[in-house]
Parts: C-alpha cells; sequence; structure tokens
C-alpha cells in the first residue's frame, strides 16, 4: 500500500526533531501538546517504525528518524524555494524575518511600517527567538533573513554588519551614579548587577565590555526580558547595561540613563541570510531597506 505523507506532517516532524520536546514543538506550532503526540504516532504508524525514542524529557531521533529528517528538510525547503520563485512572478510576496528579543520589539516597528509603506505588496512574517535558534532557522531555510548582533559564529551563512549601537547604564533616579560627574567601568564595579540570562547574545557584549577594562561586576539576578531589567533597576535592585534603542522607548522618568566616560561598550548590529537558498525580490527588497535605514 502506498503511503502518503502531507507536508504538515514533514513540518511537524522537523520542528520536534528541533526541540527535542512535544511541549516546545507543539508551542512553535501553536498545537496543543496532545495534537502533536497525536500527529507523530499517525506518521510513525504510516512508515511502520518508530522515528524517535521517547525520554522523560526529550525525544531523541531514531537511526530511522534521522535518514527522514534529512529528507523532509530537503522536500520543505524545495516547497519553500518554488513558493518563492513563484511569489517573484505575482504581485504579492512573503519575507520571514528573525530577529534577537533585545533587537526585535525596538528595531523592528518603525521599521516594518516605513517598509509596509513602501512596499504594501509584501507581507513580513516576523519570529523573536535566540542567536543560536535564528541561526539553525535562517540556515535550515525556515527563515529568509535575520537581525543579529555580532560577533556570530555561522557556518554557510552571509553575514553584514547594518550599524553600531551604544551599551548604556541604566540606574535608578536615586542612585548615586544617576548623577555622578562621570561614569566609568571603576565607578561601577562596586554595584550589584541585574543583567539578562545567558541565552541573550548582549550579556557576552557587556562581559567582554568588562573583561576589557579589567573589571568584575557581581551580578545578583539574571532575567530573561529587558523590560523586567528595566524594572528591578528601577527598584534599585541593582544597575545595569542596555542598549540605547531601549533607552528610546522608555518614558519611565523612575530610571537614568548614562554614557560611559572614555571607552564606551557597543554592539554591532548584522543581518544574516543563506546564500545557498533562493533570494526572492521580496527578500531583497527588505535587505536594501535595512541597509538603508541604519
Amino acid at each position: 500500500m502506498k503511503t502518503e505523507l502531507e507536508l504538515q506532517q514533514l513540518e511537524q516532524f522537523v520542528a520536534l526533531a528541533r526541540a527535542r520536546n512535544f511541549t516546545r514543538a507543539a508551542t512553535e506550532l501553536n498545537l496543543s501538546q496532545s495534537a502533536l503526540s497525536r500527529a507523530i504516532q499517525r506518521l510513525e504508524e504510516q512508515i511502520g517504525q518508530p522515528l524517535f525514542e521517547r525520554k522523560p524529557r526529550e525525544v531523541v531521533l531514531t537511526d530511522l528518524g534521522e535518514l527522514l529528517l534529512e529528507r523532509a528538510k530537503e522536500i520543505l525547503n524545495l516547497v519553500d524555494d518554488t513558493f518563492l520563485l513563484l511569489s517573484d512572478a505575482g504581485r504579492h510576496g512573503r519575507v520571514r524575518l528573525g530577529a534577537i528579543p533585545t533587537i526585535a520589539p525596538y528595531f523592528l516597528p518603525s521599521l516594518l511600517r516605513s517598509f509596509s509603506t513602501a512596499h504594501p505588496d509584501i507581507s513580513i512574517l516576523v519570529q523573536e527567538d535566540t542567536t543560536e535558534h535564528l541561526l539553525k532557522r535562517c540556515s535550515h531555510g525556515e527563515i529568509d533573513l535575520a537581525i543579529l548582533a555580532l560577533p556570530l559564529l555561522a557556518k554557510y551563512l552571509e553575514i553584514e554588519p547594518l550599524f553600531d549601537e551604544e551599551l548604556l547604564l541604566v540606574v535608578s533616579s536615586g542612585h548615586e551614579l544617576a548623577t555622578a560627574e562621570e561614569v566609568t567601568a571603576d565607578t561601577v564595579e562596586r554595584h550589584p548587577f541585574v543583567m539578562l540570562n545567558e541565552a541573550h547574545c548582549l550579556s557576552d557584549h557587556v562581559a567582554s565590555y568588562c573583561r576589557q577594562q579589567a573589571v568584575q561586576p557581581v551580578t545578583v539576578e539574571r532575567i530573561s526580558q529587558i523590560a523586567t531589567v528595566q524594572e528591578l533597576v528601577a527598584l534599585d535592585h541593582g544597575i545595569s547595561i542596555l542598549p540605547e534603542m531601549a533607552r528610546r522607548f522608555d518614558t519611565s522618568d523612575r530610571r537614568v540613563y548614562r554614557s560611559f566616560t572614555g571607552e564606551k561598550p557597543t554592539r554591532t548590529i548584522a543581518m544574516a541570510w543563506n546564500p545557498y537558498r533562493y533570494q526572492s525580490k521580496w527578500t531583497k527588497a527588505l535587505m536594501d531597506h535595512l541597509r538603508g535605514a541604519s
């Protein structure tokens, strides 16, 4: 009997193989965990062998699963490239854009508004994720373009710097450093820090700057979102270092942002894409828009 596989089944299978966990994969796919579990079970029944080895906290591909994963990626990439090729021939198109959490809420809104005005016929699908996951998705063809911060360890991806951004010290309005004549790495070292957790590359930029200045700040709390860092700083839990673009969106008078005296911490914002995948004219239009907006 001929086995018929649907594209949706392959997408669900690839998502689970990447996430290695039913809960995370189901969240990514906007499905319930039970629905995803049933879908994978049906796929395994169709093939006649298990594709995953179930463990207490994760799933691992079997040998057959590894084989299917490579073919599934090839099929899905071919479908995506075909869709992009056909989109180029039509009037409407789409671009799948990824961005890290320390950039997406601050840089993308104005970018997408201006791009939509210039190109109303192009839809932008935004995915926010960590650097590691975005690089993988870009490499696998799951997104067309990613906006991240250098440095990046990415094989087979093209990287183009867009602009440099200063990182600023943020303290509560009543903190002694809010009105200090100068702010240097030495003056902040003795104060407790509230920082983003290690999943965010911004933490690496701050740590790199501190190492260059031969200081070792004490981190008392690790947070997953900049908004939470800002609130904890306002409550005097500690001080922090955040991107200048976050300051532009911060309207609270409970926080003060200071530029460092002398050598200033910075990060370089860049875009990344897979040069071995088909680049639609819509993706190229967004890339040109990004260059002009930087």
